[in-house]
């Protein structure tokens, strides 16, 4: 038997690199793990731990408008930047520190460095060299922008937590969650948003009914949405950006955030020393036990394409570490994975589009339900909630669940414990509501809807 200085080299502390090697110490492995920028990987740091953050500031602005209604007298408060940008600076500091001291509790070394792949068992960090039985790559993605005329004078969702002044005009360019999230954060906080998108709707993927209640609020809310329309070109100048588009127009800002997708992060990996091949979306490719074509080298998370998930890449994680180092298979049931964006209104969603189950299903039905929230019958502010669930006719199981509205996020955690269990329309028919929420209607919708 080969004697290495490891049983598992990790490459990547993010989210799913050092849930597996946590777990893998936790076996009686000897873990080591290298990262090059800051521990906890995207979600913790670009991703969606500050986002989150910067939602909660961004409802304030409308809150304090929503209060006047229900008594409260009294200005709307200035908004400070700086605050809150150096506020959540603290508390990614303290969430680096935590991941550090996770891995320290099992005795994981950590190595600050990019790792590089020598060969099949061997990994370089700077000058030094390090042989393991197995490696695992859990590098994640980075932000892609493409390359126009004056595409220098963007940013990525990486910088745009940090910047040193607030816009007070903002562009934002793309039609995924990262876009229509960052949309809403600074429409919220009060900068003149504009959203560009080449497509004919944006958050393509997600069902057709959610996408366009989501646009109609969305544009309700202030954000300026241009679709069919992409960038030309950028210039600087003395009144800040001066955007040219594609149907002819053109817009001043201060500040384009180009949110146009994300790419593997493999530059230095060395892959080319070792057999692992790229799928056609130029992800690295493995099998079902996250196994690449060269044997002892795995890869999990972000880097592998599929949903870009914190608590996907956790689960294949744990499943990677019990797999190898406790001899457990208990591998990532991808069906009926909940997830949410949080726009505003936020967007909740689990198992199949109304697409979709067509596609899968002989007989589908359909239950919608459009809705003022109960808050803004008083509050007087033009939002409504929108919510739909599809069933097999077949079984009565239901499917697919999908809402746009306040907390959808966390009401559909919930909801995908039931669909996870095969619930049926008859057991949420069945289920007693819980009075005034939102989420009673769910268990309230007994009209299947029918198409006009």
């Amino acid at each position: 038997m080969a004697n290495y200085d490891y049983d598992l080299f990790v490459i990547g502390a993010g989210s799913g690199g050092v849930r597996a090697g946590r777990m893998a110490a936790g076996f009686g492995a000897r873990v080591a793990i290298a990262e090059d920028r800051f521990m906890g990987g995207t979600c913790v740091n670009v991703g969606c731990v500050p986002k989150k953050l910067y939602v909660y500031a961004s409802e304030y602005g409308k809150g304090f408008g929503d209060a006047r209604e229900f008594g409260w007298d009294a200005d709307k408060p200035a908004f400070n930047w700086s605050t809150l940008r150096d506020n959540k600076k603290a508390e990614i500091s303290r969430l680096n520190a935590i991941y550090r001291n996770l891995l320290d509790g099992v005795e994981a070394e950590i190595i600050d460095g990019r790792g590089h792949i020598v060969d099949a068992h061997t990994v370089a960090v700077g000058e030094n060299s390090y042989t393991t039985e197995r490696i695992l790559i859990a590098t994640g993605c980075w932000p892609h922008v493409p390359e126009f005329p004056g595409s220098e004078h963007t940013v990525t969702s990486n910088e745009i937590f940090d910047l040193e002044t607030f816009p007070e005009r903002m562009m934002v360019v793309g039609g995924g969650y990262i876009a229509v999230e960052f949309a809403g954060i600074f429409n919220g906080m009060g900068a003149a948003v504009t959203q560009l998108y080449r497509g004919p709707l944006f958050l393509r993927g997600f069902d057709s009914d959610i996408r366009a209640h989501a646009a109609q609020e969305i544009a309700k809310s202030g954000v300026d949405l241009r679709f069919e329309v992409n960038v030309e070109s950028i210039e600087r100048d003395a009144g800040g950006l001066q955007v040219k588009l594609t149907d002819g127009s053109s817009v001043e800002t201060d500040v384009v955030l180009y949110a146009t997708g994300r790419r593997p992060h493999l530059e230095g990996l060395g892959l080319e020393n070792v057999n692992v091949k790229l799928n056609d979306s130029g992800a690295i490719a493995v099998d079902a036990e996250y196994r690449t074509d060269e044997p002892s080298v795995f890869a999990l998370g972000d880097v592998i394409g599929g949903m870009e998930l914190t608590p996907l890449a956790l689960a294949e994680g744990m499943a990677f570490a019990r797999k190898e180092f406790a001899g457990v298979n208990a591998p990532v049931d991808y069906e009926f994975i909940p997830t949410t964006v949080f726009c505003q209104p936020n967007i909740g969603t689990v198992g199949y589009t109304e697409e979709q189950a067509q596609d899968r299903f002989e007989n589908i039905e359909l239950y919608k339900s459009t809705f003022k929230p109960m808050k803004h019958t008083i509050s007087g502010r033009d939002e409504k909630t929108f919510m739909k669930m599809i069933v097999d006719m077949a079984t009565d199981k239901v499917v697919g669940v999908h809402m746009v509205g306040p907390d959808a996020g966390e009401i559909m955690q919930g909801i995908a414990i039931a669909l996870r269990s095969g619930a049926t329309k008859a057991v949420f028919d069945s289920t007693i509501g819980i009075h005034p929420t939102a989420a009673e209607e769910f268990v309230t919708m007994r009209e299947p809807w029918a198409e006009d």
